[in-house]
């Protein structure tokens, strides 16, 4: 008998009505022969008001004190669901986090689980039970209660079925939401937006960090590395919805699958940095010392001993970057300069990794819509730019941007200031087709037409394995970094000083893509106020062909413009779960490497993946350096 998991958010249990509708969903779940667990959120807006109350008494509540109110929301939720189960003729009973002992650290407002114990939850289930469990909080090993911070119900969902699947039952997630599933991007902005049938755990995590806000990144994070089987569903349905899973070879064929925007994002630029070991690390490490998460790092080539770092942070975290990083721009002798509004647009898919042209069609659809780009990385499976919105009027009059529908959430108002950033999403949800019928969107797949994996054989769940499977749950939201590789078949090129307008990169892409060649990184960063550097890694194979297209076309396009090729470089990426959701993943790596004085040419960064590009000669050092920082070896 396997176990489903069903997580209820706030929306979803808001009223009686509501209320009921999920207890249903959870019986007829148990009466087509499954174990339920039902993980449900506060009330409607009981958080929101609950905040609202301890702003009546202090501006400045301890965070302890905090958790302790936050808590009672989920409480209310679990004895009323509970009660409607009961009403309903089925067996219920209802915990909090900490009774049945998800165990965190001791990080109020923002605590991340360490382990589960799962005997309480299975006892319960054994009994008959449907299991009613209070999403969004735990307890330190200290017993104070903790929440979890943003998805933090999502996030309880997923990591008990984990904790489940490892004590050796069949298990799946299902994810209760407003929304039908997944969509290609966001159908309030971009009307014929397709539901997604399935999406692989990366494509998923790197959706979710890029604005498509249907799941948190920590959700995703759990389901990937428990291998979870995940499903997003409508709270108001009983229609199929996305399923979330490892990633098939269908994928693959398939070069984006969906595109996102995020309009809460700044964008810092640090000019005239020392190119030299050491200098990335110092400036990442204060910010995660900050515990301020970094989402695009572009470290440009250096040129004249000096170096440019672009990167983002939410808008909420910008003054507080500004003010850490104060101090250390000034000993190093450079400027920090904030760029003003951006969004950033991202194409996402697996087929990425083999397929040419890809940057091209993006770059390409933009051009045409005269969207400039101020900032580009790429990482295995995504490619990211930042666009400017400084200078237009909030009203965005655009005929083609219609308001989208009621009901609007707040992060939906942000966006439809995004005007550049609404367009681009639509010119490059076009541009891929994504609103076409395919596999894993409308067609089914050749193989038995379904999407979800078939299951692992189920673990003999005896007394003995019960030790063991718990052992295996401490630090479960750990960053677990699965791997280090190093790349000595790359080179790079390097355009300076190239024109910051519109079409200029769709020109420079198009002319590598029409030969065939296979661009790995992009790294573009601003060189001056109307200037710009870009970056790209080609096979060492393909440099002289590469070069030389690039060559021809910026002569075209500027003939001032100097192109660099560099065959002498090596390329190390670390790949894991959580890279970006932990802020030290970049602090351990950039301090590895500056510790062997091994300089970092350029930085790039996504979801799954953090690359940089040191010397070819010091490559097998830098992977044995690294190896033994995140104790790979």
């Amino acid at each position: 008998m396997g176990v489903v998991v069903q997580k209820f958010g706030g929306s979803s249990v808001k009223d009686a009505e509501r209320m009921m509708e999920a207890a249903r969903k959870a019986i007829r779940a148990k009466h087509a022969g499954n174990k339920v667990i039902v993980v449900v959120s506060a009330q409607g807006s009981t958080t929101d008001d609950l905040i609202a109350k301890a702003a009546e008494i202090t501006a400045a509540p301890s965070a302890r004190e905090m958790d302790m109110l936050l808590a009672t929301g989920e409480q209310i939720s679990i004895a009323l669901t509970a009660m409607a189960i009961h009403e309903l003729g089925e067996r219920a009973v209802s915990f909090t986090g900490p009774q049945i002992g998800i165990v965190t650290d001791s990080t109020h407002r923002k605590a991340r689980i360490k382990k589960i114990d799962t005997q309480r939850l299975t006892e319960a289930l054994d009994a008959g039970n449907i299991v009613v469990l209070a999403g969004f909080q735990g307890m330190d090993e200290q017993g104070e209660i903790s929440t979890l911070g943003r998805g933090g119900s999502d996030t309880t969902a997923v990591a008990v079925a984990a904790a489940l699947k490892l004590a050796g039952y069949e298990v799946e997630c299902e994810i209760y939401t407003d929304v039908d599933g997944v969509y290609t991007t966001d159908p309030r902005i971009v009307p014929d937006a397709r539901k997604m049938d399935a999406i692989s755990y990366d494509e998923m995590l790197e959706m979710a960090s890029m604005g498509a806000g249907v799941l948190h990144s920590r959700s995703i994070e759990f389901a990937k590395k428990f291998d979870v089987p995940l499903m997003v569903r409508n709270a108001r349905s009983d229609a199929m919805g996305t399923w979330i899973v490892p990633e098939e070879p269908w994928m693959s064929e398939i070069p984006a699958c969906g595109v996102a925007l995020a309009a809460d994002e700044a964008r810092l630029v640090l000019e005239g940095v020392p190119d030299k070991p050491g200098v990335s690390h110092r400036v990442f490490a204060a910010l995660a010392d900050a515990n301020v998460a970094v989402d695009m790092i572009a470290q440009s080539v250096g040129e004249g001993g000096k170096a440019t770092i672009g990167f983002t942070v939410l808008n909420t975290e910008l003054d507080k970057t500004k003010k850490l990083l104060g101090p250390l721009v000034a000993e190093l002798g450079a400027m920090l300069n904030e760029t003003g509004k951006v969004s950033k647009v991202s194409v996402v898919g697996a087929g990425m990794r083999a397929m040419s042209g890809v940057a091209e069609r993006m770059f390409q659809a933009l051009a045409v819509e005269g969207v400039n780009l101020k900032m580009i990385t790429t990482g295995d499976i995504k490619i990211s730019v930042l666009v400017e919105e400084d200078g237009l009027s909030e009203s965005g009059v655009i005929p083609a941007l219609d308001a989208p529908p009621e009901p609007i959430k707040k992060v939906h108002l942000e966006s439809k200031k995004a005007v550049r950033g609404r367009r681009a999403l639509r010119a490059v949800h076009a541009a891929f087709g994504l609103a076409n019928p395919r596999k894993g969107a409308g067609e089914k797949t050749a193989s038995n037409g379904e999407f979800k994996p078939r299951p692992n054989p189920l673990v003999v769940a005896a007394a003995r394995d019960r030790e063991a499977a718990i052992a295996r749950l401490e630090g479960m939201e750990d960053v677990m970094v699965s791997g280090v590789h190093l790349n000595i078949e790359q080179s790079r090129i390097t355009i300076h000083d190239l024109p910051d307008i519109p079409g200029n990169c769709s020109k420079v892409f198009n002319a590598v893509a029409t030969g065939g060649i296979l661009v790995d990184m992009i790294v573009q960063n601003q060189s001056g106020p109307t200037k710009a550097e870009l970056s790209f890694t080609v096979p060492r194979a393909d440099l002289t062909r590469a070069l030389k297209r690039t060559q021809d076309v910026v002569r075209e396009i500027d003939s001032s413009c100097r192109v660099v090729g560099d065959g002498d470089i090596a390329v190390l990426f670390v790949l894991g779960v959580g890279m970006r959701t932990h802020t030290g993943v970049a602090r351990t790596m950039f301090g590895a490497l500056a510790a062997r004085g091994i300089n970092i040419s350029m930085i790039n960064t996504s979801e799954v993946c953090v690359g940089v590009v040191v010397e070819r000669a010091r490559g097998d050092e830098a992977l044995a350096c690294l190896t033994e920082a995140f104790k790979l070896g």
